[in-house]
């Protein structure tokens, strides 16, 4: 059994509007999900990624209005890696995002940002071979659009810990030029975590902060995964349906939460088009005789393709 890299992301917002505006306005993803919180229901769950909304590009957030800003601390994500195709849409990043007042550094091999809650990004030319993850959107051209994620670094509380888990029981292997950052990598795709030295002040989960990470299994290799987890004696959540794909949470010894997450069946489960993702607040089944109560506690949204053309131009 192998992991393909990076399923999804989730972080906290205290702000859905703003948070639709810049990660489907500015960064130029797709909104392919509003949905909630299985565990919080009164709570979005927002998901943006490709443009057929596959795993390794889902950049997810759960908001909580009014949230405070958090910060990363010890056993927390504390930076997001996305791909690029070139230098040339590194240069196109730089100006969308001066353009849009979000502060931007560069250095020799990537650009550095955050979004308005503090939620650090980073972008790098990809160089992993993997099939790219974009999406379409009518001010970004295809040439210069994200490409799905290429990783994620972290502060780990137990270094050592976190190594162990990665290798020994994840699958991960350990890069030669960085020994402090692990790759997982499957038959279709990869990613990977590194870790860097933790600060001294201790970590708030707020908005603006990675909640978990969520790796990319199979439902065939799923039953695999828990039993291995048991058998190291890994606490965890055991399986868990959440309609849209099948988890496993358990907590690595250096305090991330990880999360094993399938690929299937993916959003279109409920007999949506492709073209309808992303256009109106979809629920399990298990919540869906709730609809009208969970619907009135969340915060109005638009389409954030409202207007568009009906087939933009990549």
């Amino acid at each position: 059994m192998r992991l393909d890299g990076i399923h999804r992301i989730t972080a906290i917002t205290g702000n859905a509007p703003r948070n639709v505006d810049f990660y489907a306005r500015v960064l130029g993803m797709r909104l392919v999900a509003k949905s909630v919180n299985q565990d919080d229901p009164g709570v979005y769950h927002l998901f943006y990624g490709d443009e057929e909304a596959r795993p390794g590009a889902d950049l997810t957030f759960f908001e909580y209005p009014g949230a405070i800003p958090g910060h990363a601390g010890a056993g927390m994500v504390h930076r997001i890696v996305h791909r690029v195709a070139s230098a040339r849409a590194l240069d196109f990043w730089i100006e969308r995002l001066d353009a849009n007042e979000v502060v931007v550094e560069r250095d020799a091999t990537s650009v550095h940002f955050a979004d308005f809650e503090g939620l650090a990004h980073e972008l790098v030319i990809d160089a992993s071979g993997d099939a790219p993850l974009a999406a379409v959107h009518p001010d970004v051209p295809a040439e210069c659009a994200l490409l799905g994620f290429d990783g994620v670094r972290a502060y780990s509380a137990h270094l050592e810990g976190s190594a162990v888990m990665l290798e020994q029981i994840m699958g991960a292997t350990r890069s030669a030029a960085d020994e402090d950052r692990f790759e997982l990598r499957g038959g279709q795709r990869g990613g990977w975590i590194a870790f860097d030295p933790a600060p001294d002040l201790p970590g708030r989960q707020s908005a603006g902060v990675v909640h978990h990470v969520a790796w990319c299994t199979s439902d065939a290799d799923l039953p695999g995964w828990i039993e291995r987890a048991d058998a190291a004696g890994v606490p965890s959540s055991g399986y868990i349906d959440r309609h849209y794909f099948h988890s496993l949470y358990f907590r690595e010894p250096g305090g991330v939460l990880y999360e094993l997450a399938t690929e299937e069946p993916g959003f279109l489960v409920d007999g949506l088009d492709l073209a309808e993702l992303g256009t109106r607040v979809i629920l399990p089944p298990l919540l869906e005789r709730s609809r009208e109560q969970i619907e009135v506690r969340l915060t109005p949204l638009p389409d954030p393709r409202a207007g568009w053309p009906v087939a933009p131009i990549r």
